[in-house]
């Protein structure tokens, strides 16, 4: 399961709205890279493959494919506003490992 804060959930809705892709899901997954091994990736998409995994969770769509799906269980993806910036972050517990912008981690 992959689950959304509130803030982070009233963000996607507000992107697939903005962009008029309402009938969209956000796709989460992972690629190799970054300062640590992996980095979060996330799209909007509309086509489920037959190996993906499908949640919804507050009114948003998630689309992950089964090999992300191995290092993003358990995920929780929140919307963070402060005086560095704007952007999503992610508390995974599944990295041994983070770097220091949280973008990327170690399984």
């Amino acid at each position: 399961m992959i689950t959304l804060t509130d803030k982070a959930a009233e963000k996607v809705k507000s992107i697939l709205k903005n962009e008029s892709k309402e009938d969209h899901a956000l796709r989460l997954g992972i690629k190799g890279g970054g300062c640590s091994g992996f980095n979060y990736t996330l799209d909007l998409d509309m086509i489920l493959a037959d190996n993906d995994q499908e949640f919804e969770d507050k009114g948003v769509r998630i689309i992950v494919d089964a090999k992300s799906f191995v290092y993003l269980s358990g995920l929780e993806v929140d919307y963070i506003e402060n005086l560095s910036g704007s952007g999503f972050s992610f508390t995974n517990p599944n990295a041994s490992r983070t770097c220091g912008c949280g973008n990327s981690f170690q399984a």
